[in-house]
């Protein structure tokens, strides 16, 4: 068992009674039966009872719409996998060996949900309370400047081809590779007359969402 204990204490501020849980958090299911994502489904509802009792509190004159777009905008995967590469996750987390050749190590989809899992496994261990800490500490001042969620690359490539009269883009699986218990997905993005773009991922849509930011990049 890898001795985790130190990051754990000096990166969530608590010291690990029960090391295996936190180890838990921090692997992925290309490693074996045990990994995070029974810890990402708690963590992720922790994380949204925090965020939504932090907004309450912080603006208490704003409507339910608004504060509802702060909240998606503040536990977006996007936002979950900003706070994992500040804390240093990526160094941490367990992989099977072709997850980790895949580059699942710097996933933004893997980054964010280890962040929800190790907010499960504080939650778990320590309390409602200790995981609040933690959360509002590693969040920040985001939680007064993100104020909408982000735009998904696939939606903002759908919105570049109607403003451009093109058709919508067409998603091609185009590849899989790796054992079934850890697959990679090639998928191949095109707009008919604008131009195309392929990406890999962990799973379909992770490919797809890396071949729409390829081909948005393309098109700037």
């Amino acid at each position: 068992m890898r001795n985790i204990t130190d990051w754990v204490e000096k990166t969530l501020g608590h010291k690990p009674q029960d090391q295996a849980l936190f180890e838990r958090a921090l692997t992925h299911s290309s490693r074996g039966d045990e990994h995070y994502e029974r810890l990402e489904f708690l963590g992720d509802r922790v994380l949204g009872l925090t965020v939504a009792t932090w907004l309450y509190e912080l603006f208490p004159d704003e409507p339910e719409g608004k504060m509802s777009r702060r909240l998606n905008a503040l536990v977006s995967g996007e936002t979950c996998a900003e706070i994992a590469r500040e804390i240093g996750v990526g160094g941490q987390v367990i992989l099977g060996k072709q997850a980790r050749d895949d580059g699942a190590a710097d996933s933004d989809n893997v980054l964010g949900d280890v962040v929800e899992a190790l907010i499960g496994a504080l939650y778990l261990e320590a309390g409602l309370e200790e995981a609040a800490r933690f959360i509002r500490s590693a969040w920040g001042d985001r939680v007064s400047t993100h104020d909408r969620a982000p735009k998904h690359p696939k939606s903002e490539l759908q919105e570049w081809a109607a403003a451009n009269n093109r058709r919508a883009p067409d998603y091609r699986m185009v590849g899989r590779s790796g054992p079934h218990h850890a697959p990679r997905f090639s998928v191949e993005v095109e707009i008919k007359g604008a131009g195309t773009a392929t990406a890999e991922g962990l799973s379909k849509q992770e490919a797809e969402t890396e071949a729409a930011k390829a081909l948005l990049e393309k098109l700037k």
